[in-house]
Order: structure tokens, then sequence, then C-alpha cells
């Protein structure tokens, strides 16, 4: 199997979560799921995948804290979307779920030569107080302002942004992470908060395909994989591929950044 350096896909139906190393020793690990809507996969991800993620974990590693913490995207209250979902079946003794928006927050500087939008962002403290993070998200194809937007591992990372600081004309979402551009932003997502991610998992079960805005309604078109390494930008590229979408500019645009 290659390094989880490089992302690994296997079919969903044999997925069987190998965590990075630095999951193997943490104490605590901090695990992002795409749950932002009160709608099950491919909108987003889904339990199998997820609780493959859990249980992989807790075999490596029995002894850590594990805290699933989201922050949904919806008018419907974070409790009744993880009941719906069935969120609760994961949470056995050691595992936790925890609503982003109700964390004390802390400003995550920009490592970015230079911001796009945002020289610091508001996020959990909650962060840099475990010892790893992970990031697990479906993979969906939604359109803004007439050009594609691919949501995977990276994208994931909005549900942490409290809606409270970054709401625009609807309390339910996060309108000022759209501006100027969610390519562009995402750039700065990354070098506050996507560096502190050691892992990734896209559910590619299955593609969800929206014509407008939407990412809650639309379509789903059978992969029948999940993609998996250390690395973001990594999977999220192989994602792409799995899914045969043109890798977004603002993937290529952060690997250039790294590198130099």
């Amino acid at each position: 199997m290659p390094a989880l350096a490089s992302a690994v896909t296997v079919p969903s139906d044999r997925f069987d979560y190998t965590p990075p190393p630095a999951a193997l020793e943490a104490r605590r690990i901090l695990v992002k799921p795409n749950l932002g809507y009160p709608v099950g996969p491919p909108v987003t991800v889904s339990m199998a995948v997820l609780g493959a993620v859990i249980g992989g974990l807790r075999q490596h590693n029995p002894k850590a804290e594990i805290l699933i913490v989201e922050g949904v995207c919806s008018k419907v209250a974070f409790d009744v979307i993880m009941a719906k979902l069935g969120v609760h079946q994961l949470l056995t003794d050691g595992v936790q779920l925890l609503n982003a928006d109700d964390l004390e927050l802390w400003e995550y500087p920009n490592r970015a030569p230079r911001a796009v939008r945002f020289k610091s962002m508001w996020a959990p403290r909650l962060l840099q107080e475990v010892d790893c993070c992970l990031s697990v998200s479906a993979f969906k194809r939604t359109q803004l302002k007439g050009a594609p937007l691919i949501s995977a591992s990276l994208k994931n990372l909005y549900g942490l942004f409290p809606r409270a600081k970054y709401k625009a004309r609807s309390p339910n979402s996060r309108g000022q992470l759209h501006r100027p551009s969610v390519p562009l932003v995402l750039q700065d997502v990354y070098h506050t908060l996507g560096h502190l991610f050691v892992g990734g998992v896209v559910d590619c079960t299955e593609k969800f395909v929206s014509h407008d805005w939407q990412p809650d309604r639309g379509q789903s078109i059978p992969l029948g994989q999940v993609v998996y390494g250390s690395d973001l930008l990594s999977v999220d590229r192989t994602a792409c591929q799995v899914g045969q979408e043109v890798v977004p500019d603002y993937i290529t645009a952060l690997e250039q950044q790294v590198s130099e």
C-alpha cells in the first residue's frame, strides 16, 4: 500500500481505516465530519465511512479520547441533525460529539505569505488543544457564480468557523466566507486551519452533484470508493481524479504555495 502522504483509494465496502502516524500515540483526537445538513449521503458523509474512521482510531489507539466536532449550516438545530443522521450510534465510551458553534474561540493567524482576505480567522480553541485533527468529508460539486465548486476534505473545514462571526444575510450559514469567492477564501482557510489537520478522508461512495449553489439538493452518482491520506491537498486531488472532476484551481494554487 502507498505511503499515507500520497492518498490511498480503496473500495467503500473494504474500507479499513489506517490512521496517520500522529494519531497512533495521540491522547485526544479531533474528527471533523461533513454533517452540516439534515440530509443523508452523499450530501453528508455516510455513517459507514465515519464509523470505519472511528473504528480504525479505536483499533490502533484504544486509549485516545475522540472528539467529533461539527458546526451545521442549516436552520435545523444541531441536535436534531445529528439524531437524524445517526451520529449518536457512534458515541461509545471515549467518543464525544460537540457543536463547534458552542465552543470557546481562538484567533488563528494566517500563515500564508499574503492573505487573500483574512489575516486571521476565528475557530474553536479546541483545535490547538488536541494532539491531532482529521477531516472526514463527503465529495460534492456545486455551482457558484457559474463555475463548479468542489467540496472535499479542505472545504469541509468551513463547518468549524462560528456562524455568529461569519454570517452574512442568513444567520444559518457563513456568507462572509463566500466573499470574494470560496476558492479564494479556501486558501486562507488552509493557511489558518488546514495545517493543523494531519489526515483527511473523502467518502466517494457516491458523488453529489448540484446544478446550482444548493449543497443539499441534487443528484448522486455512484463511485464506490473512499480516499484517505495524511495530506488534505493530496487527498482532495485524488478524490477529484476518482470522481472524474477537474482538479480545482485552489488545490493547484495551494500545492504551489506549499512547495515554494
